[in-house]
Protein backbone atom coordinates (compact mmCIF):
# COMPACT_ATOMS: atom_id res chain seq x y z
CA UNK A 1 0.00 0.00 0.00
CA UNK A 2 2.85 2.37 0.87
CA UNK A 3 5.85 2.00 -1.41
CA UNK A 4 6.90 5.62 -1.68
CA UNK A 5 7.03 7.58 1.58
CA UNK A 6 7.67 11.25 2.16
CA UNK A 7 9.06 12.40 5.51
CA UNK A 8 8.76 16.08 6.41
CA UNK A 9 11.11 17.29 9.12
CA UNK A 10 14.74 16.18 9.21
CA UNK A 11 15.29 16.30 12.95
CA UNK A 12 15.88 13.32 15.24
CA UNK A 13 12.40 11.87 14.69
CA UNK A 14 12.25 12.53 10.97
CA UNK A 15 15.64 11.04 10.18
CA UNK A 16 14.83 8.01 12.36
CA UNK A 17 11.55 7.41 10.52
CA UNK A 18 13.36 7.77 7.19
CA UNK A 19 16.02 5.25 8.20
CA UNK A 20 13.42 2.77 9.46
CA UNK A 21 11.43 2.65 6.25
CA UNK A 22 14.40 2.88 3.90
CA UNK A 23 15.83 -0.12 5.75
CA UNK A 24 12.57 -2.06 5.34
CA UNK A 25 12.44 -1.53 1.56
CA UNK A 26 10.43 1.64 0.97
CA UNK A 27 11.53 4.54 -1.20
CA UNK A 28 11.87 7.52 1.15
CA UNK A 29 12.04 11.22 0.33
CA UNK A 30 13.15 13.59 3.11
CA UNK A 31 12.03 17.21 3.05
CA UNK A 32 12.82 20.08 5.39
CA UNK A 33 12.57 23.84 4.99
CA UNK A 34 16.30 23.90 5.73
CA UNK A 35 18.24 22.12 2.97
CA UNK A 36 21.26 21.64 5.24
CA UNK A 37 19.05 19.75 7.73
CA UNK A 38 18.23 17.21 5.01
CA UNK A 39 21.92 16.72 4.23
CA UNK A 40 22.71 16.37 7.94
CA UNK A 41 19.95 13.77 8.40
CA UNK A 42 21.14 11.64 5.49
CA UNK A 43 24.76 11.92 6.66
CA UNK A 44 23.73 10.94 10.19
CA UNK A 45 21.88 7.88 8.92
CA UNK A 46 24.80 6.96 6.67
CA UNK A 47 27.21 7.04 9.62
CA UNK A 48 24.81 5.04 11.77
CA UNK A 49 24.35 2.36 9.14
CA UNK A 50 28.08 2.22 8.40
CA UNK A 51 28.65 1.36 12.04
CA UNK A 52 26.22 -1.53 11.62
CA UNK A 53 28.28 -2.69 8.64
CA UNK A 54 31.46 -2.46 10.71
CA UNK A 55 29.86 -4.58 13.45
CA UNK A 56 28.73 -7.18 10.94
CA UNK A 57 25.05 -6.47 11.53
CA UNK A 58 24.46 -5.15 7.99
CA UNK A 59 25.98 -6.24 4.68
CA UNK A 60 27.66 -3.74 2.40
CA UNK A 61 25.10 -4.49 -0.31
CA UNK A 62 22.17 -3.83 2.04
CA UNK A 63 23.84 -0.64 3.21
CA UNK A 64 24.18 0.65 -0.34
CA UNK A 65 20.59 -0.33 -1.18
CA UNK A 66 19.22 1.37 1.94
CA UNK A 67 21.08 4.60 1.24
CA UNK A 68 19.89 4.54 -2.38
CA UNK A 69 16.30 4.38 -1.14
CA UNK A 70 16.81 7.45 1.07
CA UNK A 71 16.79 10.59 -1.07
CA UNK A 72 16.48 14.34 -0.46
CA UNK A 73 13.46 16.32 -1.64
CA UNK A 74 14.41 19.82 -2.72
CA UNK A 75 10.86 21.13 -2.44
CA UNK A 76 7.49 20.09 -1.09
CA UNK A 77 6.19 19.44 -4.62
CA UNK A 78 8.68 16.57 -4.90
CA UNK A 79 6.35 14.54 -2.65
CA UNK A 80 3.50 14.61 -5.18
CA UNK A 81 3.80 10.91 -6.08
CA UNK A 82 4.10 9.60 -2.52
CA UNK A 83 1.68 6.99 -1.17
CA UNK A 84 2.22 8.24 2.38
CA UNK A 85 3.58 11.47 3.84
CA UNK A 86 4.63 11.56 7.50
CA UNK A 87 5.19 14.92 9.16
CA UNK A 88 7.61 15.21 12.09
CA UNK A 89 7.76 18.98 12.51
CA UNK A 90 7.24 21.40 15.39
CA UNK A 91 4.41 20.58 17.85
CA UNK A 92 2.15 23.51 16.96
CA UNK A 93 -1.39 22.85 15.80
CA UNK A 94 -1.61 25.75 13.35
CA UNK A 95 1.72 24.86 11.72
CA UNK A 96 0.71 21.24 11.18
CA UNK A 97 -2.71 22.25 9.84
CA UNK A 98 -1.11 24.65 7.37
CA UNK A 99 1.30 21.95 6.19
CA UNK A 100 -1.48 19.43 5.60
CA UNK A 101 -3.51 22.04 3.72
CA UNK A 102 -0.49 22.56 1.45
CA UNK A 103 0.00 18.83 0.98
CA UNK A 104 -3.61 18.27 -0.06
CA UNK A 105 -2.97 20.55 -3.03
CA UNK A 106 0.12 18.54 -4.01
CA UNK A 107 -0.35 14.83 -3.33
CA UNK A 108 -2.64 12.30 -4.99
CA UNK A 109 -6.19 11.68 -3.78
CA UNK A 110 -5.18 8.30 -2.35
CA UNK A 111 -2.10 9.56 -0.48
CA UNK A 112 -2.34 9.15 3.30
CA UNK A 113 -1.22 12.02 5.53
CA UNK A 114 0.22 10.93 8.88
CA UNK A 115 1.28 13.05 11.82
CA UNK A 116 3.97 12.05 14.29
CA UNK A 117 2.46 14.32 16.93
CA UNK A 118 2.84 13.15 20.52
CA UNK A 119 0.48 15.62 22.18
CA UNK A 120 -1.87 17.26 19.67
CA UNK A 121 -5.28 15.97 18.64
CA UNK A 122 -5.15 14.14 15.31
CA UNK A 123 -8.78 15.09 14.76
CA UNK A 124 -7.99 18.78 15.17
CA UNK A 125 -5.02 18.56 12.83
CA UNK A 126 -7.32 16.97 10.24
CA UNK A 127 -10.19 19.39 10.84
CA UNK A 128 -9.00 21.87 8.20
CA UNK A 129 -8.33 19.19 5.57
CA UNK A 130 -10.68 18.61 2.66
CA UNK A 131 -10.32 14.85 3.16
CA UNK A 132 -9.87 14.28 6.92
CA UNK A 133 -10.52 10.57 6.46
CA UNK A 134 -6.99 10.11 5.09
CA UNK A 135 -5.32 11.72 8.12
CA UNK A 136 -4.02 9.48 10.93
CA UNK A 137 -1.58 9.61 13.79
CA UNK A 138 1.67 7.66 13.40
CA UNK A 139 3.53 8.37 16.63
CA UNK A 140 7.03 6.93 16.94
CA UNK A 141 9.40 7.01 19.90
CA UNK A 142 13.02 8.15 19.86
CA UNK A 143 15.33 6.60 18.70
CA UNK A 144 12.90 5.32 16.07
CA UNK A 145 14.88 2.33 14.71
CA UNK A 146 15.50 0.98 18.23
CA UNK A 147 12.15 1.68 19.90
CA UNK A 148 10.11 -1.11 18.35
CA UNK A 149 6.71 0.48 18.80
CA UNK A 150 4.50 3.03 17.07
CA UNK A 151 1.07 4.31 18.02
CA UNK A 152 -1.40 4.26 15.13
CA UNK A 153 -3.94 6.89 16.12
CA UNK A 154 -7.41 6.80 14.67
CA UNK A 155 -8.88 10.30 14.34
CA UNK A 156 -12.65 10.75 14.53
CA UNK A 157 -12.92 10.60 10.73
CA UNK A 158 -9.93 8.41 9.83
CA UNK A 159 -10.78 5.65 7.35
CA UNK A 160 -10.18 2.20 8.84
CA UNK A 161 -8.36 0.92 5.73
CA UNK A 162 -5.67 3.56 6.26
CA UNK A 163 -5.31 2.55 9.90
CA UNK A 164 -4.79 -1.07 8.86
CA UNK A 165 -2.38 0.01 6.12
CA UNK A 166 -0.21 1.84 8.66
CA UNK A 167 -0.31 -1.15 10.99
CA UNK A 168 0.89 -3.43 8.19
CA UNK A 169 3.64 -0.98 7.22
CA UNK A 170 4.90 -0.75 10.81
CA UNK A 171 4.82 -4.50 11.35
CA UNK A 172 6.75 -5.12 8.12
CA UNK A 173 9.40 -2.75 9.48
CA UNK A 174 9.62 -4.78 12.71
CA UNK A 175 7.60 -2.45 14.93
CA UNK A 176 4.64 -3.26 17.15
CA UNK A 177 1.68 -1.12 16.08
CA UNK A 178 -0.56 -0.09 18.97
CA UNK A 179 -3.92 1.05 17.61
CA UNK A 180 -5.49 3.73 19.78
CA UNK A 181 -8.26 6.31 19.43
CA UNK A 182 -7.54 10.03 19.41
CA UNK A 183 -7.55 10.74 23.15
CA UNK A 184 -5.22 12.92 25.29
CA UNK A 185 -1.77 11.36 25.46
CA UNK A 186 -2.92 8.57 23.12
CA UNK A 187 -1.86 5.35 24.89
CA UNK A 188 1.73 5.58 26.11
CA UNK A 189 1.84 9.18 27.34
CA UNK A 190 -1.51 8.57 29.03
CA UNK A 191 -0.48 5.36 30.80
CA UNK A 192 2.85 6.89 31.82
CA UNK A 193 1.25 9.65 33.88
CA UNK A 194 0.85 7.58 37.05
CA UNK A 195 4.55 6.78 37.51
CA UNK A 196 5.88 10.32 37.69
CA UNK A 197 2.93 12.19 39.18
CA UNK A 198 2.55 9.81 42.14
CA UNK A 199 6.31 9.92 42.79
CA UNK A 200 6.14 13.72 42.87
CA UNK A 201 3.14 13.52 45.20
CA UNK A 202 5.09 11.27 47.57
CA UNK A 203 8.04 13.67 47.43
CA UNK A 204 5.79 16.67 48.11
CA UNK A 205 4.55 15.01 51.32
CA UNK A 206 8.09 14.61 52.64
CA UNK A 207 7.79 10.83 52.74
CA UNK A 208 11.21 10.13 51.19
CA UNK A 209 13.96 11.72 49.12
CA UNK A 210 14.12 11.37 45.31
CA UNK A 211 17.11 9.06 45.73
CA UNK A 212 15.24 6.81 48.16
CA UNK A 213 12.18 6.64 45.93
CA UNK A 214 14.32 5.72 42.92
CA UNK A 215 16.24 3.02 44.80
CA UNK A 216 13.06 1.48 46.21
CA UNK A 217 11.37 1.33 42.80
CA UNK A 218 14.42 -0.09 41.05
CA UNK A 219 15.01 -2.81 43.61
CA UNK A 220 11.36 -3.60 44.38
CA UNK A 221 9.21 -3.71 41.22
CA UNK A 222 12.35 -3.81 39.07
CA UNK A 223 12.10 -0.57 37.07
CA UNK A 224 15.29 0.12 35.13
CA UNK A 225 15.16 3.75 36.26
CA UNK A 226 13.35 5.44 39.09
CA UNK A 227 10.94 8.30 38.29
CA UNK A 228 13.41 11.04 39.22
CA UNK A 229 16.22 9.49 37.20
CA UNK A 230 13.75 9.35 34.32
CA UNK A 231 12.77 13.00 34.77
CA UNK A 232 16.45 13.94 34.58
CA UNK A 233 16.99 11.84 31.46
CA UNK A 234 14.03 13.16 29.47
CA UNK A 235 14.28 16.70 30.82
CA UNK A 236 11.86 17.90 33.48
CA UNK A 237 10.64 20.67 31.19
CA UNK A 238 9.50 18.06 28.66
CA UNK A 239 7.91 15.79 31.28
CA UNK A 240 6.15 18.64 33.08
CA UNK A 241 4.74 19.98 29.82
CA UNK A 242 3.26 16.54 29.05
CA UNK A 243 1.81 16.30 32.57
CA UNK A 244 0.16 19.69 32.22
CA UNK A 245 -1.09 18.94 28.70
CA UNK A 246 -2.77 15.66 29.68
CA UNK A 247 -4.24 17.26 32.82
CA UNK A 248 -5.72 20.13 30.82
CA UNK A 249 -7.07 17.88 28.07
CA UNK A 250 -8.82 15.67 30.62
CA UNK A 251 -10.46 18.78 32.11
CA UNK A 252 -8.53 18.64 35.40
CA UNK A 253 -9.29 15.04 36.31
CA UNK A 254 -7.42 14.61 39.65
CA UNK A 255 -5.82 11.38 38.42
CA UNK A 256 -3.48 13.49 36.28
CA UNK A 257 -2.72 16.41 38.62
CA UNK A 258 0.79 17.80 37.95
CA UNK A 259 3.11 18.88 40.75
CA UNK A 260 4.14 22.33 41.92
CA UNK A 261 7.57 20.83 42.59
CA UNK A 262 8.09 20.15 38.89
CA UNK A 263 6.85 23.63 37.96
CA UNK A 264 9.23 25.31 40.40
CA UNK A 265 12.23 23.27 39.30
CA UNK A 266 11.51 23.97 35.64
CA UNK A 267 11.38 27.69 36.46
CA UNK A 268 14.74 27.35 38.23
CA UNK A 269 16.32 25.62 35.24
CA UNK A 270 16.90 22.36 37.13
CA UNK A 271 15.95 20.27 34.12
CA UNK A 272 18.23 17.29 34.56
CA UNK A 273 21.12 15.90 32.57
CA UNK A 274 20.99 18.55 29.83
CA UNK A 275 21.51 21.39 32.33
CA UNK A 276 23.95 19.56 34.61
CA UNK A 277 21.58 19.47 37.55
CA UNK A 278 18.13 18.10 38.23
CA UNK A 279 17.21 15.72 40.99
CA UNK A 280 20.82 14.55 40.60
CA UNK A 281 24.02 16.35 39.57
CA UNK A 282 25.88 15.62 36.32
CA UNK A 283 29.34 16.17 34.87
CA UNK A 284 29.85 15.76 31.12
CA UNK A 285 26.41 14.18 30.93
CA UNK A 286 27.22 11.51 33.52
CA UNK A 287 25.43 11.28 36.84
CA UNK A 288 27.57 11.95 39.90
CA UNK A 289 26.83 8.94 42.05
CA UNK A 290 26.32 9.61 45.73
CA UNK A 291 26.98 6.60 47.95
CA UNK A 292 24.22 5.56 50.30
CA UNK A 293 24.78 6.79 53.84
CA UNK A 294 25.75 3.93 56.13
CA UNK A 295 23.29 3.52 59.02
CA UNK A 296 24.54 3.95 62.56
CA UNK A 297 25.42 0.64 64.21
CA UNK A 298 23.38 -0.03 67.33
CA UNK A 299 22.84 -2.93 69.69
CA UNK A 300 19.64 -4.87 69.10
CA UNK A 301 18.43 -5.72 72.61
CA UNK A 302 14.69 -6.10 72.15
CA UNK A 303 12.45 -8.83 70.77
CA UNK A 304 10.15 -8.14 67.85
CA UNK A 305 6.41 -8.64 67.40
CA UNK A 306 4.60 -8.74 64.06
CA UNK A 307 0.90 -8.10 63.48
CA UNK A 308 0.68 -10.24 60.34
CA UNK A 309 -0.49 -13.86 60.56
CA UNK A 310 0.51 -14.62 56.97
CA UNK A 311 2.89 -17.60 57.07
CA UNK A 312 5.09 -16.33 54.23
CA UNK A 313 5.39 -12.84 55.71
CA UNK A 314 6.19 -14.19 59.17
CA UNK A 315 8.77 -16.57 57.74
CA UNK A 316 10.49 -13.80 55.77
CA UNK A 317 10.58 -11.43 58.74
CA UNK A 318 11.74 -14.14 61.13
CA UNK A 319 14.56 -15.17 58.78
CA UNK A 320 15.75 -11.57 58.44
CA UNK A 321 15.67 -11.01 62.20
CA UNK A 322 17.52 -14.24 62.95
CA UNK A 323 20.58 -12.91 61.13
CA UNK A 324 20.76 -10.25 63.85
CA UNK A 325 20.15 -12.76 66.62
CA UNK A 326 16.74 -11.20 67.26
CA UNK A 327 13.60 -13.15 68.05
CA UNK A 328 10.05 -12.80 66.76
CA UNK A 329 7.37 -13.20 69.40
CA UNK A 330 4.58 -15.66 68.61
CA UNK A 331 1.82 -14.05 70.65
CA UNK A 332 -1.36 -12.15 69.87
CA UNK A 333 -0.27 -9.21 72.03
CA UNK A 334 3.28 -7.78 72.08
CA UNK A 335 5.33 -7.91 75.26
CA UNK A 336 6.15 -4.59 77.02
CA UNK A 337 9.71 -4.68 75.61
CA UNK A 338 8.93 -5.71 72.04
CA UNK A 339 9.45 -3.59 68.96
CA UNK A 340 6.09 -3.77 67.22
CA UNK A 341 6.15 -4.33 63.48
CA UNK A 342 3.00 -3.69 61.48
CA UNK A 343 2.59 -4.59 57.80
CA UNK A 344 -0.28 -2.41 56.56
CA UNK A 345 -1.82 -2.50 53.10
CA UNK A 346 -2.66 1.00 51.94
CA UNK A 347 -2.64 2.35 55.50
CA UNK A 348 -0.01 4.46 57.19
CA UNK A 349 1.78 3.32 60.33
CA UNK A 350 -0.21 5.70 62.51
CA UNK A 351 -3.60 4.39 61.44
CA UNK A 352 -2.49 0.78 61.71
CA UNK A 353 -1.14 1.11 65.25
CA UNK A 354 -4.12 3.18 66.40
CA UNK A 355 -6.54 0.58 65.06
CA UNK A 356 -4.69 -2.15 66.98
CA UNK A 357 -4.05 -0.06 70.11
CA UNK A 358 -0.28 -0.56 69.87
CA UNK A 359 2.31 1.66 71.62
CA UNK A 360 3.20 4.37 69.11
CA UNK A 361 6.76 4.95 70.32
CA UNK A 362 7.61 1.25 69.89
CA UNK A 363 5.84 0.71 66.57
CA UNK A 364 7.23 0.89 63.04
CA UNK A 365 5.81 -0.42 59.76
CA UNK A 366 7.44 -2.74 57.25
CA UNK A 367 6.42 -3.10 53.62
CA UNK A 368 5.77 -6.77 52.83
CA UNK A 369 4.04 -5.97 49.53
CA UNK A 370 7.06 -6.57 47.28
CA UNK A 371 10.09 -8.86 47.21
CA UNK A 372 12.45 -8.71 50.16
CA UNK A 373 15.70 -9.88 48.61
CA UNK A 374 17.11 -6.57 47.28
CA UNK A 375 15.81 -3.75 49.49
CA UNK A 376 13.44 -3.37 52.43
CA UNK A 377 11.39 -0.40 53.55
CA UNK A 378 10.81 0.59 57.16
CA UNK A 379 8.27 3.33 57.90
CA UNK A 380 8.26 5.27 61.15
CA UNK A 381 5.33 7.20 62.62
CA UNK A 382 5.69 10.67 64.17
CA UNK A 383 5.95 9.15 67.67
CA UNK A 384 8.42 6.36 66.85
CA UNK A 385 11.44 6.39 69.15
CA UNK A 386 14.72 7.02 67.31
CA UNK A 387 16.31 4.09 69.16
CA UNK A 388 13.44 1.79 68.16
CA UNK A 389 13.79 2.80 64.51
CA UNK A 390 17.56 2.29 64.62
CA UNK A 391 17.23 -1.17 66.19
CA UNK A 392 14.59 -2.22 63.67
CA UNK A 393 16.75 -1.04 60.79
CA UNK A 394 19.82 -2.81 62.19
CA UNK A 395 17.97 -6.08 62.71
CA UNK A 396 16.23 -6.11 59.34
CA UNK A 397 19.47 -5.37 57.45
CA UNK A 398 21.70 -7.84 59.31
CA UNK A 399 21.50 -10.33 56.43
CA UNK A 400 23.03 -7.78 54.05
CA UNK A 401 19.85 -6.43 52.46
CA UNK A 402 19.74 -2.60 52.71
CA UNK A 403 16.83 -1.00 54.57
CA UNK A 404 15.34 2.38 53.67
CA UNK A 405 13.70 4.37 56.45
CA UNK A 406 10.87 6.63 55.28
CA UNK A 407 8.30 8.85 56.94
CA UNK A 408 4.69 7.86 57.49
CA UNK A 409 2.62 7.44 54.35
CA UNK A 410 -0.48 5.42 53.46
CA UNK A 411 0.78 2.65 51.20
CA UNK A 412 4.50 3.26 51.71
CA UNK A 413 6.04 3.96 48.26
CA UNK A 414 5.73 0.77 46.22
CA UNK A 415 2.10 0.16 47.18
CA UNK A 416 1.08 3.71 46.30
CA UNK A 417 2.92 3.89 43.04
CA UNK A 418 2.05 0.41 41.79
CA UNK A 419 -1.62 0.87 42.71
CA UNK A 420 -1.62 4.11 40.72
CA UNK A 421 0.04 2.47 37.69
CA UNK A 422 -2.33 -0.50 37.73
CA UNK A 423 -5.42 1.64 38.32
CA UNK A 424 -4.63 3.95 35.43
CA UNK A 425 -4.01 0.95 33.19
CA UNK A 426 -7.40 -0.44 34.18
CA UNK A 427 -9.04 2.91 33.42
CA UNK A 428 -7.42 2.97 29.97
CA UNK A 429 -8.81 -0.51 29.31
CA UNK A 430 -12.23 0.59 30.60
CA UNK A 431 -12.27 3.54 28.21
CA UNK A 432 -11.40 1.32 25.26
CA UNK A 433 -8.21 3.23 24.52
CA UNK A 434 -6.38 -0.06 23.99
CA UNK A 435 -7.04 -3.75 24.36
CA UNK A 436 -5.51 -5.28 27.51
CA UNK A 437 -2.82 -7.10 25.52
CA UNK A 438 -1.95 -4.00 23.49
CA UNK A 439 -1.80 -1.90 26.65
CA UNK A 440 0.67 -4.13 28.46
CA UNK A 441 2.90 -4.76 25.45
CA UNK A 442 2.99 -1.09 24.44
CA UNK A 443 3.97 0.08 27.91
CA UNK A 444 6.76 -2.47 28.18
CA UNK A 445 8.14 -1.52 24.76
CA UNK A 446 7.76 2.26 25.02
CA UNK A 447 8.43 2.90 28.71
CA UNK A 448 10.63 -0.07 29.55
CA UNK A 449 8.45 -1.25 32.44
CA UNK A 450 9.34 -4.80 33.57
CA UNK A 451 5.64 -5.65 33.29
CA UNK A 452 2.61 -3.97 31.79
CA UNK A 453 0.11 -2.29 34.16
CA UNK A 454 -2.37 -5.17 34.09
CA UNK A 455 0.38 -7.77 34.53
CA UNK A 456 1.64 -5.78 37.52
CA UNK A 457 -1.87 -5.93 38.93
CA UNK A 458 -1.90 -9.71 38.73
CA UNK A 459 1.65 -9.95 40.11
CA UNK A 460 0.79 -7.96 43.23
CA UNK A 461 -2.73 -9.46 43.39
CA UNK A 462 -5.56 -7.32 42.11
CA UNK A 463 -7.44 -7.60 45.40
CA UNK A 464 -4.43 -6.04 47.18
CA UNK A 465 -4.31 -3.24 44.62
CA UNK A 466 -7.99 -2.51 45.23
CA UNK A 467 -7.46 -2.48 49.00
CA UNK A 468 -4.56 -0.04 48.67
CA UNK A 469 -6.64 2.29 46.48
CA UNK A 470 -9.65 2.18 48.81
CA UNK A 471 -7.44 3.02 51.79
CA UNK A 472 -5.65 5.81 49.92
CA UNK A 473 -8.98 7.32 48.96
CA UNK A 474 -10.19 7.06 52.57
CA UNK A 475 -7.08 8.84 53.89
CA UNK A 476 -6.93 11.64 51.33
CA UNK A 477 -10.61 11.96 50.47
CA UNK A 478 -9.62 12.63 46.87
CA UNK A 479 -11.03 11.17 43.64
CA UNK A 480 -7.42 10.83 42.47
CA UNK A 481 -7.33 7.37 44.03
CA UNK A 482 -10.82 6.21 43.08
CA UNK A 483 -10.63 2.60 41.86
CA UNK A 484 -11.41 2.00 38.21
CA UNK A 485 -14.64 0.06 37.61
CA UNK A 486 -12.56 -2.28 35.44
CA UNK A 487 -10.45 -3.23 38.46
CA UNK A 488 -13.32 -3.45 40.95
CA UNK A 489 -15.47 -5.69 38.74
CA UNK A 490 -12.65 -8.14 38.03
CA UNK A 491 -11.79 -8.37 41.70
CA UNK A 492 -15.43 -9.01 42.60
CA UNK A 493 -15.80 -11.62 39.85
CA UNK A 494 -12.30 -13.07 40.41
CA UNK A 495 -11.43 -12.59 36.74
CA UNK A 496 -8.02 -11.75 35.23
CA UNK A 497 -7.49 -8.04 34.60
CA UNK A 498 -7.08 -8.85 30.92
CA UNK A 499 -10.67 -10.13 30.69
CA UNK A 500 -12.61 -8.08 28.09
CA UNK A 501 -16.02 -6.60 28.84
CA UNK A 502 -17.74 -8.74 26.20
CA UNK A 503 -17.27 -12.51 26.02
CA UNK A 504 -17.46 -14.13 22.59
Amino acid sequence: MFNRIGVIGAGAMGRGIAQLFASSGQQVLIYDTRAEAIDDAIAFNRNLLQRSVAKGKLSEADFEATMARMQPAAELDALKDCDLVIEAIVELLEVKQKLFDQLEAIVREDCVLATNTSSLSVTRIASTCKRPERVAGFHFFNPVPLMKIVEVVRGERTDERYVQGLVELAENAGHFAAITPDTPGFLVNHAGRAFGTEALRILSEGVATPQQIDRILRDGPGFRMGPFELFDLTGLDVSHAVMESVYEQFYHDPRYTPSFIAAQRVAAGLLGRKTGQGFYRYEDGQKIEQPEAAPETVIVNRPFWLDSHDDVVRSNVSAALSAAGATLEDTNIPSPEAICLVAPLGEDCTNSLARQALPAERTVAIDCFADWDKRRVLMRNPASSADIVAQARQALSADGVPVEVINDSPGFIIQRLMASVVNLGCEIAQKGIATPDTLDRAIQLALGYPKGPLAFGEHYKKCNILTVLNNLQAVYGEPRYRPSPWLRRRVQLDLPLTTPDIQE
